[in-house]
Parts: C-alpha cells; structure tokens; sequence
C-alpha cells in the first residue's frame, strides 16, 4: 500500500491546507494506537504554528490512552536522543514558515520504516479508548547540550565562529554551546518570532552568514536548518562548505573504514574517498536510509550534500549542533578552506520543477526515466543525471553533474524541460 500522508521525512506540509490540525490530531491517535499507548516526547521548532499543533496531537496521543510529554521547543537530534516510547517533533525541518509538519522517532532514536509508517496510516481512522495523559518536560534542552558538548567538544578558545541558527530550535542553545567550550560566538538568526525560522538565514541560505564571516573576519561559520538536524559551514574566505565536503573532512580526520552518502553525493567525494581506501556506501535520499544502512554495514559516519551529517558513535541520529562540534574539531590547526580542499569537486547544476501535484511513490513518467538512463549511459565516468520526486513538496528535483558548469547546465536544461512538459 503506497503511503499516502508520509513523505520522505514524517509527515509535512502547508499548514491549514495539506496540513491540518485534524490530520495531526489523528496521526497523534494512529501512532499511539501503532505502538500500543507508552510514553511519547514532543518537541517543536519556533514555528508560529507550533503551538496549536502540539495541542492537537497531544489529543490524538491522549485519546489513544498514550501519555504526551511536552518538551516545548526542542530540536530534532534532542527528541532523538530522549525518546522515550515514541518521540514526536512537530517541525517542517528546513522549510518556510507556512509549512509545518510531525517527525517520528521509536525507542533509542530510530526513525519509522516506509512498512511500519504504512502501518500507522491503517490506523487514522481507528476508533480510540481515552485514558491518556499529559506531562510538562523542563530543561530538556540543557541536558541534550551537556551531552553533546562532553561527546562531541574540544577545546575551541581562540576560534572565531559565526553561528546562524536559523531562527529555529537551536537560537537559545547553539551560541552557550560553543562559547562554553571557549569559542567567540557571533550569533546571527536567532531571534525567532514565529514567522522567520529559515527566512534569509540558516542552511537554506547562507549569505547573511558568509557576509558575518567575510566583514568580522571569522575563522569559519556553521549554519543550522530551523529544526537543527542539519549544519552547512563557511570558510574564512566566506565559501560555502556543503555537506559532501563536510563529511570528507571528517572521514580523513576520523579514519573511518566506512562512509554512507545519498545519490546527490558529488562525484568528488566518491574520487576521494577511492584513494584513501574508505568504502562508500550509497543510499536514496533521506538520513533514515543513511541510517539503516550505516547500521546494516556496521558504520558510523555518513551524510548528505544538503546537510544531515550523521556520527553514530554516541548518538543516535543526524544532528547539526553534533556535526559543528566535529568539524571544528577536526581542522587540527587548518583553516576550514585547508581542510575542504581535500576534496575536488564537480560541477552540479540543480534545478527544481514545480508539478501540478506531488508524486505518491514518487514514481516518474516513463519518458523521464528513458531519458535520463540514456544521458546516464552517455556520459559514463564523466558525469551523470539524476532525477527525482520530492517527498515532501509538488516538485521534481534534476541534478545533472559533468566535467564543466557548461554541460551540466544543459543536461539539467533538457531534462526539467522535459519534466515540465510531461508533468506541468
């Protein structure tokens, strides 16, 4: 049965149209009733429809018999690290304020599986027996930053550090966190007030932060998503560093065996890693199947190009403020620009086409696969085009890579126009 509310990250949308305060309250009833009641954490990013939502699925958990523990605002990687029999994360992740949505999280932190989320989709229409409950969570913020600061800290004094936190659930704990640790702090994107969380600022768009770096002359800068599962950086040049040069960065400095990337993972990191002998493992798109594949190999370091980078050595899930730590951590007296050099990267051309409705399954018309299997079987070693439904949104993502800006830009050109045409 193909999903019909889940999307590649929980469930999300536009709040008051695909999203509900109707549908969430149900999913709040249909995952109670899945895992059988338990204790459940909530948490949320600063979305101004945070509230409301955390009220309605607090109903749905207590009509299922389940006990709602609010924790208020909290990130995604701490509901991770404090689930209790379910954790809930009432966040749209990286996207714009009018968007919303609910994450899930089982016992010690591990995200559903498309079987079990078609599960809890059988039960949103299923009666109920009451006989819940609800509880208030203080400081749980404080003691996920203890533990990330003592397994994921160094001594950072002396380092000059913007810190953008995307007016999200990290704006009152990113910034103590580095400046606990010695670092000085140049905090931007954190003054949340329920309509900014990821607007001009944050992973999503890093040039207030490499504007900071650049004029107050900064050593480096990190940027956060609005639910802080993600980290980008800047150089101290003001250079975007993504998520593939991140995670070369800390595959060499932490002499793994083994890393897990996505399909948009740059043909340069693949290059990279071959001549240090590390084995990539390659997965679809989305930090939940980086994490069933480190698990199934026996990893701990993987990531995304946008961002999740995942160090599984005490943790459990993908988790910015984590991955900032790390990084710093591993320049070992370089410069982030040193240390990212390591990787040479090829040129991407990315480009998203709006469709008239999202994809369910994801499936693409066969036109579109024919297409890009032939241009893949052209360009051989020399690059490759990669095309692909969002989860979450009604749009078609085109990745096209090649030796030069030039040809990527037209393979991605006569793809999307090719999408935009079979599916505008």
């Amino acid at each position: 049965m193909a999903r019909r509310y889940f999307g590649t990250d929980g469930v999300r949308g536009v709040v008051g149209s695909d999203l509900t305060p109707g549908l969430v309250e149900r999913l709040g009833r249909a995952v109670t009733l899945w895992s059988r009641g338990g204790r459940v954490l909530v948490g949320r990013d600063t979305r101004g429809s945070g509230p409301e939502l955390e009220t309605v699925l607090a109903r749905g958990i207590v009509s299922a018999g389940g006990t709602a523990v609010l924790a208020g605002v909290l990130p995604t990687p701490a509901v991770a690290l404090l689930t209790q029999d379910l954790g809930a994360v009432i966040s749209a992740s990286h996207n714009p304020p009018q968007y919303n949505g609910v994450k899930l999280f089982e016992r010690e932190g591990r995200k559903l599986t498309d079987a079990e989320e078609e599960e809890i989709e059988a039960l949103f229409d299923q009666p109920a027996p009451g006989g819940g409950t609800i509880e208030h969570l203080d400081g749980a913020g404080e003691t996920y930053v203890r533990h990330v600061v003592e397994r994921f800290g160094s001594d950072l004094t002396g380092l000059r550090i913007g810190v953008d936190c995307a007016n999200g659930a990290f704006s009152a704990l990113a910034p103590a966190a580095f400046q606990e640790l010695g670092a000085e702090v140049h905090a931007i994107g954190a003054e949340p007030d329920g309509t900014n969380i990821n607007v001009g600022c944050g992973a999503t768009d890093l040039t207030r932060l490499q504007d900071a770096v650049a004029s107050a002359g900064l050593d480096l800068g990190v940027a956060f998503d609005g639910d802080g599962d993600r980290m980008l950086a800047v150089d101290e040049h003001g250079q975007a560093v993504d998520g593939d040069q991140i995670v070369a960065v800390l595959a060499l400095a932490l002499e793994v065996e083994l890393v897990a990337v996505t399909v948009m993972t740059n043909l340069g990191f693949h290059r990279l890693m071959a001549e240090h002998g590390i084995r990539v493992v390659t997965t679809p798109v989305g930090d939940r199947y980086l994490l069933e594949a480190l698990r199934k190999q026996g990893g701990v370091l993987g990531g995304e190009q946008s961002g999740h980078i995942l160090w599984l050595r005490d943790h459990v899930t993908g988790d910015g403020l984590a991955a900032a730590l790390l990084l710093c951590g591993a320049l070992a007296g370089r410069t982030l620009g040193q240390a990212a050099a390591a990787m040479s990267r090829y040129p991407q051309v990315k480009e998203n086409v709006r469709v008239s409705h999202r994809l369910a399954g994801g499936e693409l018309p066969a036109a579109v696969r024919d297409e890009a299997e032939r241009l893949n079987a052209e360009l051989g070693e020399g690059g490759r085009v990669l095309v692909r439904a969002s989860g979450t949104e009604p749009v078609v993502r085109v990745l096209a890579e090649a030796e030069t800006v030039e040809e990527a830009g037209k393979i991605s050109a006569t793809i999307a126009a090719l999408v935009a045409r079979e599916l505008g």
